[in-house]
């Protein structure tokens, strides 16, 4: 065993009990957060606004934080972008992670000294939970590639400011840097075909033992790898081992996935975000990601059927039950308060807590009062595939409206990787299974309000090429499963084949 090997181990063992002690006490745990992030961000300008001197219980907190998402915390958020100190949390922040998405253009999210290291140190314990758990210690001493988005950085008056895992790329601890790919020249390409043109050709001849990245965008790694040396992924990499992911539900793509890669690699699931690094598989036996109660965040949880109503329940951790829909609520170490990310969660287990993302608040289709989720299109659209031998690229879910003639419909945009034999009876398959899934959409169907969904093929690539048309191929972007409208279905319409 190699020295990083047997310190890793050592380690390993030391960051188990240490969970283990928090997760087993998850309502103290947390208690202790809401207290000390209140007591730490009471004399900001929020604090101040907010009255957090009176703060005592989580009762209080409740009277006192309002739940609002980016834009509600906006103004806020536009004074420490502006270069005031103190306004959401003490002095002003090391860094802004950029996203996009928003009404308003692009989210300046702060990473501040407190929460930054929760991040790293997240991603470092999912990986040593693992090595305690399977013994598996061989990946440290091999290759390892995260495919993430440029570590250039700007200023934004005078703080640095780039994409979440750009930032993190520079806290890539030393004994790791040797076996860190690509290089940072490669690294910093911004065209995404590009930079994974290189990475091919930076990691074709080494020994890549840990993958790490988006799975549709590893998949594309994966499909030009095995393009360029016409091998497998495990013949090319026979010490490939482990392959962590993040950013989308995996299941999708994982029949893709054992394609490529031709024989066995372990999963671990992450579920990190710029606001915080909110869980991560702690087991490869159990369902779930751990829910991190201990990391800078104090949760909240709201059942996302009352989402908007007027005065919808709102509940911390001790409340919680196994099963329910809930939009996940955090406040954070950063100076996020109340803060509505627009994910939405179930937990799959309360001992300890796991959970598992469901799909987003404002992801769904619900044009026709069904409300379906993410986790439903997914799980109907595995159960219609079953053993077949079918593999889906991509897809995304959108309501048709106002047909040409005919009832409405959902419409379904599909990517194969292999073709079914016969598309129409995938689609009545994919029905039948979303309405065993969802009541509403199934009551729907049967009250000849909307007739069976309708599958469109999108070509091959299709998903990439409208992507790149809207500039957002690569980095973290993602396709929503669900939609609302029809802004993105209708730009699909010239990508079908």
């Amino acid at each position: 065993m190699s020295i990083k090997g047997s310190l890793g181990k050592v380690f390993a063992k030391k960051i188990y009990k240490k969970t283990k002690s928090w997760s087993s006490s998850p309502a103290q745990t947390q208690d202790k957060w809401m207290k000390e992030l209140v007591s730490t961000a009471k004399e900001t300008a929020f604090g101040k606004d907010h009255n957090f001197s009176s703060i005592q219980s989580y009762e209080d907190f409740k009277k006192q934080v309002p739940i609002q998402d980016y834009e509600g915390l906006k103004p806020y958020v536009d004074r420490v972008v502006a270069g005031e100190s103190d306004v959401l949390w003490p002095n002003k922040p090391l860094y802004f992670a950029k996203t996009s998405g928003t009404t308003s253009g692009a989210k300046y999210i702060p990473l501040t000294k407190e929460s930054l290291p929760f991040h790293i140190k997240a991603a470092r314990n999912a990986l040593l939970l693992y090595m305690h758990e399977t013994g598996n210690k061989a990946f440290v001493d091999g290759k390892m590639i995260f495919l993430q988005g440029s570590p250039e950085l700007e200023k934004k008056n005078g703080i640095n400011l780039g994409r979440l895992s750009g930032i993190v790329a520079h806290y890539v601890p030393g004994y790791l840097q040797k076996n860190r790919l690509p290089s940072m020249e490669t690294n910093m390409i911004e065209d995404w075909e590009t930079k994974v043109d290189t990475i091919v050709d930076e990691t074709m001849n080494e020994d890549m033992r840990l993958i790490s990245g988006i799975p549709s965008w590893v998949q594309m790694y994966f499909e030009k790898l095995n393009a360029k040396s016409g091998k497998k992924i495990k013949d090319l990499f026979p010490n490939f081992s482990l392959f962590v992911n993040g950013g989308v539900a995996f299941e999708p793509y994982r029949k893709r996935f054992e394609e490529l890669i031709g024989g066995h690699v372990d999963i671990l699931e992450l579920y990190p975000a710029s606001e915080g690094f909110i869980a991560f598989q702690d087991s490869q036996k159990a369902e779930g990601m751990l829910l991190l109660l201990d990391y800078g965040i104090f949760y909240e949880f709201i059942p996302a059927e009352e989402f908007f109503d007027e005065n919808p329940t709102r509940i911390s951790i001790k409340d919680v039950k196994v099963g329910v829909n809930y939009v996940i609520i955090l406040n954070t170490n950063a100076g996020l308060w109340g803060y509505n990310i627009g994910d939405t969660i179930e937990f799959v287990s309360t001992k300890p807590y796991r959970i598992k993302v469901t799909g987003r608040i404002k992801h769904y289709t619900s044009a026709f009062g069904e409300h379906v989720i993410g986790s439903e299109v997914e799980d109907a659209l595995k159960t219609a595939i079953g053993g077949d031998d079918v593999q889906v690229t991509e897809f995304t879910v959108a309501p048709q409206v106002n047909p040409a003639e005919g009832l409405p419909y959902h419409e379904w945009f599909v990517e194969f990787t292999k073709k079914p034999n016969d598309i129409n009876a995938l689609s009545l398959a994919i029905d039948k299974a979303l309405q065993a899934k969802n009541i509403y959409y199934s009551d729907l169907i049967k009250g000849n309000v909307l007739r069976p969904l309708v599958l469109r093929v999108v070509q091959k690539d299709g998903f990439n090429a409208y992507m790149k048309s809207e500039g957002k191929l690569g980095g973290q972007n993602k396709v929503p499963r669900l939609s609302n409208d029809r802004k993105i279905a209708d730009k699909l319409g010239d990508f079908l084949e």
